[in-house]
């Protein structure tokens, strides 16, 4: 079995980093990864101060496959999520929509057990396991594995996660695929900065499309297509993952600019991932009935 250890990890996406691992085209293979925390948080009443900070965000890999080249597209099929038995949430100071009103840290140990989060006596939330960070190596200098891009990196974008396929650029000879920052649940904005922080593994199939080239991560559902943008400011991520998929439907449909966006404004929804980054990010979502093919088609 093709499996990459957790102690096989990064802080930074770089075309630098030896390869963890190197696969085929087609190839299926297991990610076993750290919380965001590194699994540094065993108690509630840990300080934060306690934590090591260059020691968050950890993604295992990098994995190369040997036919990526730089133009191509990297397919990712995303098979299996299993979590480990717990999960962490955290308020910090300064960090997040609310940090300024947050006085001290608190972190919350949620046990995990029969598809259920348990948050405490009252209050359990459906387990929804996504992957909070997955990208490839980027096109110039590294990018810490907390920032997202057009490499993907920290989206934090929850629709990422069991049974969806994810679309990246390649950038760089073998991708150098990584991932990790599982989540058990997460709200879309992840406003507090921290989702149910969690270990554990991912299982995907990884292909390269050639002659594919795509600007940023695209994702798709069993319902949906959506592109994904990440940009300093909100807006600004809206707006380019609205016109990547204006760009799509124009071609895939056949339609004038002025029709395209009109089928967008009927039936497309802009959505919010992530605001707590140091670039935020926003998706795009487009029904698949109105749209049945996609890149490799």
């Amino acid at each position: 079995m093709n499996k990459i250890n957790k102690d096989q990890h990064i802080f930074e996406m770089n075309k630098n980093h030896p390869p963890a691992l190197k696969v085929k085209s087609g190839s299926v293979v297991t990610f076993e990864t750290y919380d965001c925390f590194q699994n540094q948080i065993t108690k509630e009443e840990q300080s934060m101060e306690a934590l090591n900070w260059e020691h968050i965000n950890p993604a295992t890999g990098p994995l190369f496959i040997e036919e990526a080249e730089p133009g191509d597209v990297l397919k990712i099929e995303i098979q299996r999520i299993e979590v480990n038995s717990y999960g962490v949430l955290a308020a910090i100071p300064e960090a997040g929509l609310m940090g300024e009103k947050v006085q001290k840290s608190t972190f919350k140990l949620l046990p995990i057990k029969e598809d259920k989060v348990i948050f405490n006596e009252n209050i359990e939330l459906p387990l929804e396991p996504m992957i909070g960070v997955i990208g490839v190596a980027p096109e110039n200098d590294g990018v810490p594995c907390g920032t997202p891009g057009a490499h993907g990196g920290n989206m934090d974008n929850k629709k990422i996660r069991e049974g969806t396929t994810l679309f990246l650029p390649v950038f760089q000879k073998g991708a150098l695929l990584s991932m990790g920052d599982l989540h058990g649940a997460m709200g879309d904005g992840e406003i507090m900065v921290s989702g149910v922080e969690v270990g554990g593994e991912v299982s995907v199939r990884v292909e390269i499309l050639k002659a594919k080239a795509i600007n940023n991560p695209i994702l798709e559902d069993s319902e949906y297509f959506y592109t994904i943008a990440s940009h300093k400011e909100l807006l600004g991520a809206v707006k380019e993952a609205t016109e990547d998929m204006h760009k799509l439907v124009m071609k895939e449909l056949d339609l004038s600019f002025n029709e395209a966006g009109m089928i967008l404004s009927a039936a497309g929804n802009a959505e919010i991932c992530q605001v707590v980054d140091p670039l935020v990010t926003a998706r795009f979502g487009f029904p698949k009935h109105l749209m049945k093919k996609l890149l490799e088609k």
